[in-house]
């Protein structure tokens, strides 16, 4: 009886933690009824962007002390944006694929997408 409830319990354990990471990741990949990132994406984007970009970009998307581009008037093009990130530019930006995850470059594109200058 012990061992049945046992291989019981271990099934509820197995069926929660699937659909718990099955609700981790739709909620990272969700979009409010708007269509904007939510706000734990930006969130996670502006510490990410604090940490790792902003001591060549500037704390507040811009730098005018180097010829880093004015991350508020990047194009809205996420697709550019990513491949910048993941590879660099030029040798002037390097790569950050190997550093930052998909999920880092998103929540990056999600905050520096909500400061644009329109």
């Amino acid at each position: 009886m012990l061992r049945e409830v046992s291989h019981k319990t271990a099934a509820i354990l197995a069926a929660v933690t699937a659909l718990t990471v099955a609700l981790v990741a739709t909620v990272r990949a969700a979009d409010d009824s708007s269509g904007n990132p939510v706000q734990a994406q930006i969130d996670h984007g502006k510490s990410t962007y604090a940490e790792k970009c902003s001591h060549c970009h500037g704390p507040n998307l811009m730098n005018s002390g180097t010829i880093t581009p004015d991350l508020r008037a990047f194009p809205d093009d996420r697709t550019r944006f990513v491949t910048t990130v993941k590879n660099g530019k030029n040798n002037k930006m390097p790569p950050w694929g190997d550093i930052l995850n998909d999920d880092d470059i998103t929540d990056l594109w999600a905050f520096i997408s909500s400061r644009r200058r329109q």
